[in-house]
């Protein structure tokens, strides 16, 4: 059961947005749009809605930054359910690609980010097994992880007084992709001392003691861990049943990995007689060449470089059937082994910022496929490896029960969706407005200024909020220009700093944070600073070449960007342009429409506005410190020490034997860490 937990109550029109979607999803009304302001309290009403109808919720963000303010507001209001953030583990991708006109080959490059990937774990394993579970997600739930059958199916449970041998045991972990590792014990590992095997989950919340006795298992413990400090561990004996989960999504069964590996085999034999007959024989020797070289690994290991290129054939899925995604781990509900969507457990799906996120949605197949075309023409893959996909938005949309769009500007799409549905029902209303702040605030005052001098005049403006112990977010136009701009204004003696794309994911709160704090003054930003960000520190926004039409400059763009100034008593905005836009118009106009509205209803129940009081929370995936995490900073013996690293070294582990190298530096240097 979800359990709501808050010191607040619903105020202003909360409480009217909480009955009326409510009402609505109780209905089964598929398409429900939640209009709200900034700061009006929105993640409030939609934790109020989830306590009423009681469904596992997914909630689809485009924008990791914000997904992450999202799975932190959830753990605060739902403490006793299961809450889970998704997002692209990768902290650098380059996708695999070949450019025919410079016959360019790009092999794929990826940094993958261990900390995502076991919470990726943590999610999916969740939704097998519990029912209180909401996820913060990006678009990337729609891309393919592999079934939730097979996922289950090879998962491997274990139980007091179950007959099973210690080598058997071992066989089962290393099947399912655990690694044995006694020395340096990390996630997806497990270490064998005497009767005792002890396995660190995937997810890297809890290690898991199997204690034998012959050939059965005598006793279970488990121990929560923060991964970090592996000595005096205090394990609790479970006498409940355990289930070990594979370390990688893509696991098939052993008994059945020969038939899809005879399947691969046969598509191979069908696409080189394609290309030997359309005389492409470069490409047909390169194809054998890849594919044989990946088969062999997967006979050998049951797992290969790329394998999710081969998923249709290791899922047994028909060509062009859709992938599985993180939406069919929703859709499969214990004991539930026919995929048909029409049986499937029930759950919700939020779209947050919906005017960005649906457009991503849409956009993501068709990208995916045109990059595999090529592949597959000149012989890079196989025909199957256009299967390993995300979902078409039309795939999405039949997966979808019942959907709530929340935006404070939503975009013609879902609107059109809302009023559809409302034809022919006399008094449904399907896109419920709550452009009311229980605190009284109003919308930012707007100011236009010319863009002559416009980093000088930004300058002096910014001086006057520190002076007030205020924070500024500065938008512009381009990367550069923001990393140029934070530079800048360092020098001028302003403590700045810039904040893009490529800051890796889970650095991002943790600046936000910093701003928070006032360790930065100066936030400078492109289009991550916008949608959703709670900062009620900030009080000025500014906007350089707010004149500039296009994508960062619509009409919807500075409607949200103007609403990162709602959140303070004393917000405004300034826009440097030198003519007013048809985009700034309908802006400045719909702000204005709804300041009124406020103004009217302070005025009406007397309300005098009050700053928001937020709690500075703790990002729980930030790195505090670079300190060894390894179990070898016990050891105060350099020797011993620098005998390890030369070990480490010689199996290749370089990035091991660098970590303890850099112990040894700080032994010999008097410092224990």
């Amino acid at each position: 059961m979800f359990k709501l937990v808050s010191p607040f109550k619903p105020a202003g029109d909360q409480p009217q947005a909480i009955e009326k979607l409510t009402k609505n999803l109780r209905a089964g009304a598929k398409h429900n749009i939640l209009l709200g302001v900034t700061g009006a309290g929105k993640t409030f009403v939609i934790s109020n809605v989830i306590e009423r109808i009681q469904k596992p919720v997914l909630l689809i963000s485009h924008n990791k930054t914000l997904a992450a303010q999202l799975y932190q507001e959830f753990k605060e209001f739902f403490p006793e359910a299961a809450i889970h953030y998704f997002v692209s583990y990768y902290d650098y991708y380059q996708p695999e690609a070949y450019i025919p006109q410079t016959d360019t080959y790009i092999e794929k490059d990826a940094k993958i980010n261990e900390e995502i990937d076991r919470l990726r774990h943590a999610a999916t394993q969740d939704l097998l097994q519990r029912q209180d579970i909401i996820v913060v997600a990006s678009v990337s739930c729609i891309y393919n992880i592999g079934s939730p059958e097979v996922y289950q199916k090879v998962s491997l449970e274990i139980k007091e007084g179950q007959k099973i041998k210690r080598r058997d045991l071992i066989s089962h972990l290393t099947n399912l992709r655990y690694q044995r590792n006694d020395i340096d014990f990390k996630p997806a590992t497990f270490r064998v001392r005497g009767d005792m095997v002890e396995i660190f989950a995937v997810t890297g919340r809890e290690i898991i003691r199997v204690e034998f006795e012959g050939d059965k298992v005598d006793q279970i413990a488990r121990c929560e861990t923060d991964g970090k400090n592996f000595f005096n561990l205090k394990f609790k004996i479970s006498n409940l049943k355990l289930r070990i989960f594979p370390a990688h999504f893509w696991v098939t069964p052993k008994e059945k990995l020969g038939i899809a590996i005879e399947n691969i085999k046969l598509e191979l034999q069908e696409q080189l007689k394609k290309l030997e007959k359309e005389k492409k024989l470069p490409e047909a020797q390169r194809l054998e060449q890849r594919t044989n070289y990946d088969l062999e690994m997967l006979r050998e290991a049951g797992f290969c470089h790329g394998i999710e290129n081969y998923s249709r054939h290791l899922e047994f899925r028909k060509p062009g059937e859709s992938p599985y995604t993180l939406i069919d781990y929703f859709l499969y509900p214990p004991k539930f082994s026919e995929r048909k969507l029409g049986r499937a457990r029930d759950f919700l799906i939020f779209i947050d910022e919906s005017h960005m996120t649906l457009p991503q949605l849409h956009a993501m197949a068709n990208q995916d496929r045109s990059r595999k075309e090529t592949l597959i023409e000149y012989g890079f893959r196989l025909p199957s490896a256009i299967d390993n996909r995300p979902l078409t938005f039309k795939e999405f949309e039949e997966r979808v029960n019942r959907v709530i769009y929340v935006s404070a500007t939503p975009a013609e799409e879902e609107r059109k969706k809302a009023l559809r549905q409302a034809q022919g029902k006399r008094g449904k209303k399907y896109i419920v407005e709550q452009l009311i702040r229980p605190t009284g605030l109003l919308e930012p005052s707007i100011e236009i200024r010319p863009t002559k001098n416009q980093v000088r005049d930004l300058i002096q403006e910014i001086k006057k909020c520190i002076q007030k112990k205020q924070r500024i977010l500065v938008l512009t136009l381009t990367k550069r220009l923001a990393e140029a701009l934070s530079d800048y204004l360092s020098e001028e003696g302003i403590s700045s700093q810039w904040l893009h794309a490529e800051v890796k994911t889970l650095e991002r709160p943790q600046i936000l944070k910093d701003l928070r704090e006032g360790k930065y003054d100066v936030l400078v930003g492109i289009n991550l600073l916008r949608e959703g960000l709670d900062l009620p520190e900030v009080a000025l926004v500014a906007i350089l070449d707010a004149d500039k039409e296009g994508f960062l400059r619509t009409d919807t763009t500075l409607i949200q960007t103007m609403g990162r100034a709602a959140r303070h008593p004393e917000g405004r905005v300034i826009m440097y342009a030198n003519q007013i836009t048809t985009s700034m118009r309908k802006a400045i106009k719909e702000v204005c429409r709804r300041r009124k509205i406020q103004e009217e209803y302070n005025k009406e129940h007397q309300i005098i506005p009050q700053p928001i009081v937020k709690e500075i929370r703790e990002w729980p995936f930030a790195k505090k410190s670079k300190e060894i995490t390894s179990e070898f900073w016990v050891i105060q013996d350099a020797k011993l020490l620098e005998k390890e690293m030369r070990e480490a070294a010689k199996n290749l582990d370089f990035e091991r034997a660098a970590e303890i190298r850099n112990l040894i530096k700080k032994l010999k240097n008097g410092t224990k860490k």
